[in-house]
């Protein structure tokens, strides 16, 4: 199936169905990764840093933190995965990473946690799913 996965990390979108969908993508593929995105915005960023003193690593640290549970299932379903973050504008910094990795097929949620849906698909996941050049996979 896939070998290299690329899932971009949204906390506010809901992650429940994603898990068992990336077991399904990868099976019988034992080299295979996944590779966990987030990408902190520019203006969280610099909010944080100018309001809270929050510097980027502790940005970081706290992220990883609430990434925990969606993490502790892929090793329960004995997924290969890493974790990686950076700062940046969310869409133009998703579109190098997918574009300068030679991934297999992106991975997206579309299902929000909050149910304040106005698009069928939210304005990341549409942007990604237009203009990527591999295959993108969006998980209701």
């Amino acid at each position: 199936m896939y070998k290299n996965i690329l899932l971009p990390y949204d906390f506010s979108n809901s992650f429940d169905n994603v898990p068992e969908q990336l077991e399904k993508l990868v099976r019988n593929e034992p080299e295979h990764m996944i590779t966990v995105f987030n990408v902190i915005s520019e203006g969280e960023h610099a909010d944080s840093v100018q309001y809270r003193r929050k510097h980027l690593d502790f940005i970081i640290s706290e992220r990883a933190e609430r990434l925990e549970p969606f993490l502790t299932r892929l090793e329960e379903l004995g997924l290969n995965y890493q974790v990686e973050f950076e700062s940046g504008m969310i869409k133009q910094t998703i579109l190098r990473k997918i574009n300068n990795n030679n991934y297999d097929v992106v991975v997206m949620s579309n299902k929000r946690a909050k149910r304040e849906i106005k698009h069928v698909l939210g304005q990341v996941t549409h942007k990604i799913a237009k203009r990527s050049n591999k295959p993108v996979m969006i998980v209701k």
